[in-house]
C-alpha cells in the first residue's frame, strides 16, 4: 500500500537577506516548510543563527536542528514553536529530557539518523517521538546526491513503531522522487531541486505531480 507523501521544501541559508526571498517565494505554494539550523559543530556549516529564524504564522514548520548539543537552544525553540522539532541521534547529549520538554510545549518531536547510524541502536529515541527523518545526504549542505541504500532503513523504522511519521532528507529530485515514493515514507523533504529553481513553485508541483504517478518507479 503506497502511503500518502508530502513534498515539503528546506530552507538552508546563512543569510538574512536570502532567507526572508526563501520564505517569500515558498509561502506562495506550501505551508508546510523544513527549516534547517546547523552549529558548527556537528555540522561543517553554520547557517543563519536560530535566532534570526522566523515564518508565517500559518506555516507548519518543522525544525530541523543539526547541533551537538540542542539543550542549548531549547530556550528559542521554546518561543519559536515550531510544529516539529527534529534533534540529531548523534547529538553529544541525551536527548531523552529535551523531548520531554518540547512535548509538555506542544511541538511535536523527531530524530534524524545520520547514514551510518543503524535504528535499532537509537530504538528508544525512536519509541519516544513523532517522526523519523532518514538523513541520506551532506550535513548542512543543499544540492548533495541522495544515498538511495538508506532506504533500507524505512522498514526496520517502520517495524519497530508503525504510526511513526518517516521522512526523507537529502538528494530528492526529479529522478529520484517517485521511488521514494514508494518506499513508504510520509515526508520528502526537498532542498536545492526547488530553491534553486528558476521557479520553485513549478519546481514542487512537479515534484508533487511525478510522486502521484503509477507503474514502474525504478
Amino acid at each position: 500500500m503506497i502511503r500518502t507523501v508530502s513534498i515539503v521544501p528546506a530552507i538552508l541559508t546563512d543569510n538574512k537577506q536570502d532567507y526572508r526571498m526563501q520564505v517569500e517565494r515558498i509561502n506562495v505554494f506550501t505551508r508546510r516548510v523544513q527549516i534547517d539550523v546547523t552549529d558548527g559543530v556537528l555540522t561543517p556549516t553554520v547557517t543563519l543563527d536560530i535566532t534570526n529564524v522566523w515564518w508565517p504564522k500559518n506555516w507548519d514548520a518543522d525544525l530541523h536542528l543539526m547541533a551537538a548539543k540542542p539543550s542549548e537552544y531549547l530556550d528559542t525553540i521554546l518561543k519559536l514553536s515550531p510544529s516539529l522539532c527534529i534533534l540529531h541521534a548523534e547529538a553529544s547529549e541525551d536527548l531523552t529530557p529535551i523531548f520531554a520538554s518540547l512535548k509538555e510545549a506542544g511541538i511535536k518531536t523527531g530524530v534524524a539518523l545520520l547514514p551510518a547510524t543503524f535504528p535499532g541502536a537509537v530504538k528508544s529515541y525512536i519509541d519516544m517521538v513523532d517522526h523519523v527523518l532518514v538523513f541520506a545526504g551532506q550535513l548542512g549542505t543543499q544540492g548533495s546526491a541522495a544515498d538511495l541504500m538508506q532506504m533500507e532503513k524505512i522498514p526496520l523504522i517502520r517495524n519497530m513503531k508503525p504510526e511513526v511519521e518517516i521522512g526523507w532528507d537529502g538528494g530528492a529530485n526529479m529522478t529520484n522522487v517517485r521511488a521514494l515514493a514508494h518506499a513508504d515514507l510520509d515526508v520528502i523533504n526537498v532542498g536545492s531541486a526547488i530553491s534553486k529553481a528558476e521557479n520553485p513553485a513549478a519546481a514542487f508541483q512537479e515534484l508533487v505531480a511525478e510522486i502521484d504517478k503509477n507503474g514502474v518507479v525504478i
